[in-house]
């Protein structure tokens, strides 16, 4: 049952407002001697013309509790409802079981496309810790928009275009050949990049090579095409390690070269507007009329910029998924870019622009002073990240619980779920101050503190694997722990929803954190395997119901949950 929207049903009878306007108003008091649903009466004063107290009085005594409900109280302005900790147990905790991991899945985006843009790394550059943000971020938004019912669509917009790829050209034919890079891998692109860029120093000659190397990958020589896919393969072979670990897969590695053949029609389709005007030589479009710098669509040379690949991407997914919402998860320093690329859009007559084209921005990633171990100046790479976190972790458990079995395994789910725990306890325009204490604290507000209550509930449920409690009595569930408890588990739907309204996965993991602080008081203040056996079996279905829940609101983040620690 749900008893929210039992009590919005009644509210809506009392007070003639829409069923939606009332659900929005109803909240959580803070304290359970303030009820367990109150309605604020404020908004009903001005219509009413009456005081809010006495609005709240009116209604109390107008409405006959439901069985579900222990007493209703008007207390200033809010009207409490108090439920029956029996029934609400019993409303609740066998949808939890019986559902397991579909649990607060719900079917609002059903036959709807979500389409999100993340990660995007630029090919032949390592993956560091700055791809970390966006990649965890959209993956999350990813399944917390699944969990909704639609189907998400991920695209990997890979850097994959661009004069860069002139000068790693130049460089591999001056001072490499296809073996060396084959075997060196990423390092070896990276080498050459930065050699390039040391010789271009002394002689400027080679930037002009660079760029004819360029314009023939544009005019589609076979020759430059095969080196330049070389170097997208050997990179995409080392992102895809980092992918793996994580077990992030996309739908479509489609980056910018896809929509180079694709955007003359679309600069044809803006100049047919009467949008693009020149400016000394460059072609844009004017948007003063929005408070914005012109939108560049092609340099003076008649080349084409970010803008107009974008612009021509957000037209063909459109075309391709019919999408209801197309979410790009970039950093805020980019808001200008995307403000400015959705207003072209919307201005050439794609009225959908305005409301289904998403800016997803996020803070940075801050480093502490000291410098970590890294392969190259001061960028921390992923992989290093990954080994140290790793071997952080092992290190504690080897401390901890040196019998445990498949410690590599654990060390492994632990560590990675420490980085993405990490980066989204936080509202992501926050930056994100990185701390190896805190990342891997076993106490507190992070990634292995879930885990560890995950594996406390299962630590107790092999312990009573002779039980049988799948008949247990749940009514019997009603101290204040295990009624706040199971009050938090039936807020999980909400939070799904709540998080793809705010395209905020913290949402989440604020409520991780809160199901797994309940259950640990829960666990410290209500013996569980030493009591009568009807409240044993009661306690141990409530224990079940928070495994699943957090398992699967950890997943949802894409970390996992182990059954041991």
């Amino acid at each position: 049952m749900d008893f929210k929207l039992e009590i919005a049903k009644i509210l809506e009878k009392q007070t003639n407002m829409p069923m939606e306007d009332v659900i929005a108003s109803i909240e959580t008091p803070p304290e359970l001697d303030l009820g367990d649903f109150a309605f604020p009466c404020f908004r009903l004063a001005k219509e009413l013309k009456k005081a809010p107290p006495a609005i709240a009085q009116e209604i109390c005594e107008a409405i006959t509790p439901p069985s579900f409900v222990d007493k209703i109280e008007a207390k200033g302005p809010y009207l409490n409802f108090y439920l029956k900790r029996d029934a609400y147990a019993k409303g609740v905790l066998p949808q939890v079981y019986t559902l397991g991991e579909d649990y607060g899945k719900r079917d609002i985006g059903v036959g709807q496309y979500v389409v999100i843009d993340y990660s995007s790394p630029n090919i032949a550059k390592p993956f560091h810790i700055g791809h970390l943000r966006s990649t965890v971020i959209g993956h999350a938004l990813y399944n917390i928009f699944n969990k909704l019912g639609y189907r998400s669509y991920s695209i990997n917009y890979l850097g994959d275009w661009g004069t860069q790829f002139g000068k790693i050209i130049t460089a591999f034919e001056r001072w490499s050949n296809k073996d060396e890079v084959v075997a060196g891998g990423i390092d070896a692109l990276v080498k050459l990049y930065v050699r390039f860029h040391d010789e271009a120093e002394e002689n400027p000659k080679l930037e002009d090579e660079a760029r004819a190397w360029f314009l023939k990958m544009e005019q589609g020589d076979e020759y430059a095409l095969n080196l330049w896919r070389l170097v997208k393969d050997i990179s995409l072979l080392d992102y895809k390690k980092i992918y793996d670990l994580f077990e992030i897969d996309f739908d479509s590695y489609n980056g910018e070269s896809f929509y180079n053949d694709k955007m003359t029609p679309v600069v044809e389709e803006i100049a047919a507007k009467g949008l693009l005007i020149e400016d000394k030589g460059a072609m844009l479009v004017d948007l003063e009329e929005h408070k914005m710098p012109p939108c560049l669509i092609l340099r003076k040379d008649g080349g084409t910029l970010y803008a107009t690949r974008d612009i021509t991407s957000a037209l063909y997914r459109k075309n391709e998924y019919n999408f209801a919402k197309a979410i790009y998860v970039t950093a805020n320093e980019q808001n200008l870019h995307f403000a400015q690329f959705f207003k072209v859009v919307e201005l050439m007559g794609y009225k959908w622009a305005k409301d289904e084209l998403v800016h997803v921005p996020f803070g940075f990633m801050n480093l502490p002073e000291g410098k970590m171990s890294t392969r190259k100046g001061n960028v921390l790479l992923m992989e290093d990240l990954i080994d140290q976190t790793i071997e952080k972790v092992r290190e504690t458990i080897e401390e901890k619980n040196p019998t445990l079995e498949d410690k590599e395994a654990v060390a492994q789910q632990v560590g990675l779920g420490a980085i993405i725990f990490n980066d989204l306890f936080n509202s992501r325009v926050k930056d994100v101050e990185f701390s190896w204490e805190r990342m891997l604290s076993f106490e507190g507000e992070t990634g292995p503190y879930a885990q560890y209550t995950h594996a406390r509930c299962c630590s107790v449920l092999e312990k009573a694997s002779d039980v049988d409690y799948s008949d247990a009595d749940v009514s019997l569930l009603t101290s204040d722990e295990e009624f706040e408890l199971i009050k938090t588990i039936a807020t999980f739907g909400d939070k799904i929803e709540e998080a793809a309204n705010k395209y905020e996965p913290f949402v989440i993991s604020r409520f991780i954190i809160a199901v797994a602080q309940g259950y640990n008081k829960f666990y410290h203040n209500n013996p569980i395997l030493k009591t009568d056996e009807d409240l044993k079996k009661a306690r141990l279905y409530l224990t079940h119901c928070v495994r699943d829940v957090l398992a699967s609101a950890l997943g949802i983040l894409g970390i996992k949950a182990p059954s041991k620690m």
